[in-house]
Protein backbone atom coordinates (compact mmCIF):
# COMPACT_ATOMS: atom_id res chain seq x y z
CA UNK A 1 0.00 0.00 0.00
CA UNK A 2 1.09 3.73 -0.43
CA UNK A 3 -0.45 7.16 0.09
CA UNK A 4 0.07 10.06 -2.28
CA UNK A 5 1.89 12.99 -0.94
CA UNK A 6 0.16 16.55 -1.89
CA UNK A 7 3.07 18.20 -2.92
CA UNK A 8 1.22 21.68 -2.72
CA UNK A 9 1.40 21.90 1.23
CA UNK A 10 4.47 19.07 1.60
CA UNK A 11 7.31 21.04 3.32
CA UNK A 12 9.82 19.30 0.77
CA UNK A 13 8.12 21.12 -2.20
CA UNK A 14 11.01 23.05 -3.49
CA UNK A 15 13.25 20.83 -2.44
CA UNK A 16 11.62 17.76 -4.29
CA UNK A 17 11.27 20.44 -7.32
CA UNK A 18 14.78 21.58 -7.22
CA UNK A 19 16.84 18.34 -6.90
CA UNK A 20 14.40 16.68 -8.91
CA UNK A 21 15.67 18.73 -12.27
CA UNK A 22 18.80 17.69 -11.65
CA UNK A 23 20.83 14.76 -14.33
CA UNK A 24 21.93 13.19 -11.02
CA UNK A 25 19.76 13.87 -7.94
CA UNK A 26 21.47 10.93 -5.74
CA UNK A 27 24.21 11.50 -3.41
CA UNK A 28 25.99 9.23 -1.13
CA UNK A 29 28.20 8.98 2.04
CA UNK A 30 30.11 6.25 3.63
CA UNK A 31 30.34 5.59 6.80
CA UNK A 32 31.83 3.45 9.27
CA UNK A 33 29.53 1.39 11.85
CA UNK A 34 30.96 -1.31 14.13
CA UNK A 35 29.11 -4.32 14.57
CA UNK A 36 30.65 -6.33 17.74
CA UNK A 37 27.47 -6.87 18.93
CA UNK A 38 25.43 -7.71 15.76
CA UNK A 39 28.16 -10.20 14.65
CA UNK A 40 28.38 -11.39 18.26
CA UNK A 41 24.08 -11.95 18.01
CA UNK A 42 24.98 -14.03 14.65
CA UNK A 43 27.02 -16.55 16.51
CA UNK A 44 24.57 -17.20 19.20
CA UNK A 45 21.61 -17.25 16.67
CA UNK A 46 23.21 -19.55 14.62
CA UNK A 47 22.03 -17.63 11.44
CA UNK A 48 24.25 -16.23 8.98
CA UNK A 49 25.87 -12.36 9.48
CA UNK A 50 24.43 -11.28 6.02
CA UNK A 51 20.95 -12.43 6.23
CA UNK A 52 21.18 -10.49 10.12
CA UNK A 53 22.56 -7.31 8.85
CA UNK A 54 20.25 -7.24 5.65
CA UNK A 55 17.01 -7.17 8.15
CA UNK A 56 18.69 -4.52 10.47
CA UNK A 57 19.29 -2.15 7.54
CA UNK A 58 15.39 -3.28 6.02
CA UNK A 59 14.24 -2.45 9.34
CA UNK A 60 16.15 0.46 9.97
CA UNK A 61 14.74 1.76 6.42
CA UNK A 62 11.01 0.64 7.69
CA UNK A 63 11.32 3.07 11.10
CA UNK A 64 12.46 6.08 8.89
CA UNK A 65 9.44 7.91 6.70
CA UNK A 66 12.00 9.78 4.68
CA UNK A 67 13.82 6.66 3.14
CA UNK A 68 9.66 5.06 2.38
CA UNK A 69 9.01 7.88 -0.29
CA UNK A 70 9.52 7.06 -3.96
CA UNK A 71 8.05 9.03 -7.24
CA UNK A 72 6.31 7.87 -9.77
CA UNK A 73 5.78 9.57 -13.40
CA UNK A 74 6.33 13.44 -11.14
CA UNK A 75 4.22 11.93 -7.69
CA UNK A 76 5.57 11.36 -4.36
CA UNK A 77 4.02 7.84 -2.74
CA UNK A 78 4.71 7.08 1.09
CA UNK A 79 5.15 2.92 1.36
CA UNK A 80 3.83 1.55 3.82
CA UNK A 81 6.42 -1.43 3.97
CA UNK A 82 9.89 -1.13 1.77
CA UNK A 83 11.73 -4.86 0.78
CA UNK A 84 15.02 -5.19 -0.67
CA UNK A 85 16.28 -6.09 -4.51
CA UNK A 86 20.11 -7.55 -2.79
CA UNK A 87 22.39 -8.75 -5.11
CA UNK A 88 22.77 -12.61 -4.81
CA UNK A 89 26.11 -14.59 -5.68
CA UNK A 90 26.01 -17.44 -7.92
CA UNK A 91 28.02 -20.43 -8.45
CA UNK A 92 29.33 -19.19 -11.61
CA UNK A 93 30.43 -15.53 -9.75
CA UNK A 94 27.74 -14.13 -11.33
CA UNK A 95 25.19 -12.80 -9.82
CA UNK A 96 21.14 -11.68 -9.91
CA UNK A 97 18.90 -9.73 -8.36
CA UNK A 98 16.54 -11.24 -6.07
CA UNK A 99 13.33 -9.68 -4.21
CA UNK A 100 12.88 -9.76 -0.59
CA UNK A 101 10.32 -9.14 1.40
CA UNK A 102 10.73 -7.19 4.94
CA UNK A 103 9.08 -8.89 8.01
CA UNK A 104 9.30 -7.69 11.59
CA UNK A 105 9.89 -10.96 12.89
CA UNK A 106 13.60 -11.99 12.26
CA UNK A 107 12.71 -16.13 12.06
CA UNK A 108 10.19 -15.52 9.42
CA UNK A 109 12.42 -12.64 7.54
CA UNK A 110 15.49 -15.25 7.82
CA UNK A 111 13.86 -18.29 6.20
CA UNK A 112 12.46 -16.05 3.39
CA UNK A 113 15.85 -14.88 2.47
CA UNK A 114 17.09 -18.64 2.18
CA UNK A 115 14.07 -19.47 0.06
CA UNK A 116 14.67 -16.50 -2.58
CA UNK A 117 18.95 -17.16 -2.18
CA UNK A 118 18.63 -20.29 -3.42
CA UNK A 119 15.51 -19.71 -6.16
CA UNK A 120 18.17 -16.60 -7.73
CA UNK A 121 21.10 -19.38 -7.54
CA UNK A 122 19.01 -21.43 -9.83
CA UNK A 123 18.38 -18.78 -12.62
CA UNK A 124 20.78 -17.74 -15.56
CA UNK A 125 20.03 -13.96 -15.56
CA UNK A 126 20.41 -10.86 -13.95
CA UNK A 127 16.91 -9.96 -13.45
CA UNK A 128 15.25 -13.11 -11.90
CA UNK A 129 11.94 -11.95 -11.77
CA UNK A 130 9.66 -9.31 -14.12
CA UNK A 131 8.97 -6.85 -11.82
CA UNK A 132 10.28 -5.52 -8.37
CA UNK A 133 7.98 -2.91 -7.60
CA UNK A 134 9.51 0.78 -6.30
CA UNK A 135 9.48 0.06 -2.83
CA UNK A 136 12.31 -1.49 -2.60
CA UNK A 137 15.78 -0.34 -1.88
CA UNK A 138 19.26 -1.67 -3.88
CA UNK A 139 21.27 -3.15 -1.38
CA UNK A 140 24.78 -5.08 -2.41
CA UNK A 141 27.09 -6.47 -0.13
CA UNK A 142 31.05 -6.09 -0.82
CA UNK A 143 32.48 -8.63 1.55
CA UNK A 144 35.90 -8.56 -0.66
CA UNK A 145 36.66 -5.35 0.35
CA UNK A 146 37.09 -3.08 2.88
CA UNK A 147 36.07 0.36 0.76
CA UNK A 148 36.30 3.35 2.07
CA UNK A 149 33.81 5.16 -1.33
CA UNK A 150 31.76 4.09 -3.41
CA UNK A 151 30.22 4.64 -6.58
CA UNK A 152 26.88 3.33 -8.59
CA UNK A 153 26.13 2.56 -12.50
CA UNK A 154 23.38 4.85 -13.25
CA UNK A 155 21.18 4.73 -16.48
CA UNK A 156 19.65 8.67 -15.80
CA UNK A 157 17.22 8.07 -18.51
CA UNK A 158 15.53 5.89 -16.22
CA UNK A 159 13.50 7.16 -13.43
CA UNK A 160 14.84 5.89 -9.84
CA UNK A 161 14.19 6.69 -6.77
CA UNK A 162 15.60 3.72 -4.63
CA UNK A 163 18.04 4.16 -1.61
CA UNK A 164 20.69 2.14 -2.83
CA UNK A 165 22.98 0.45 0.69
CA UNK A 166 26.34 -1.12 0.42
CA UNK A 167 28.23 -2.78 3.07
CA UNK A 168 31.73 -3.65 2.65
CA UNK A 169 34.39 -5.99 4.16
CA UNK A 170 34.08 -6.58 7.98
CA UNK A 171 37.73 -5.92 9.63
CA UNK A 172 38.99 -5.87 13.09
CA UNK A 173 40.31 -3.08 14.77
CA UNK A 174 41.00 -2.20 18.56
CA UNK A 175 39.70 -5.67 19.26
CA UNK A 176 36.23 -4.86 17.86
CA UNK A 177 34.62 -5.87 14.32
CA UNK A 178 33.61 -2.99 11.95
CA UNK A 179 32.34 -2.10 8.45
CA UNK A 180 31.28 0.34 6.20
CA UNK A 181 28.28 1.17 4.85
CA UNK A 182 27.40 3.41 1.65
CA UNK A 183 24.20 4.98 1.61
CA UNK A 184 22.57 6.87 -1.56
CA UNK A 185 19.75 8.47 -2.09
CA UNK A 186 17.61 11.11 -4.00
CA UNK A 187 18.21 14.14 -2.41
CA UNK A 188 14.76 15.09 -3.92
CA UNK A 189 12.90 13.21 -0.78
CA UNK A 190 15.99 12.53 1.59
CA UNK A 191 18.04 15.10 3.09
CA UNK A 192 21.64 15.22 5.35
CA UNK A 193 19.81 15.11 8.35
CA UNK A 194 17.70 11.91 7.44
CA UNK A 195 21.49 10.38 6.67
CA UNK A 196 22.31 10.73 9.88
CA UNK A 197 19.03 9.59 11.41
CA UNK A 198 19.34 6.59 9.63
CA UNK A 199 23.01 5.70 10.65
CA UNK A 200 22.48 6.41 14.29
CA UNK A 201 19.22 4.13 14.37
CA UNK A 202 21.32 1.55 12.20
CA UNK A 203 24.06 1.44 14.39
CA UNK A 204 21.45 1.31 17.70
CA UNK A 205 20.01 -1.63 16.23
CA UNK A 206 22.78 -3.03 15.12
CA UNK A 207 23.89 -2.88 19.12
CA UNK A 208 20.87 -4.45 20.32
Amino acid sequence: MKTEINLDIWKRKSHFEFFSAMDEPFYGLTVEMDVTQAYKKTKELKTSFFIYYLYATLKTINELPAFKLRIDNGKVFQHDRIDASSTVLKENETFGFSHIIYHNDYAIFEEAVKQEIARVQQTDTLLTKDDYGDNIIHFSAVPWVNFTSLTHARGFKYPDSSPKVSIGKMIDKNNRKFFNVALFAHHGLVDGIDMGRFFDLFQNILNE
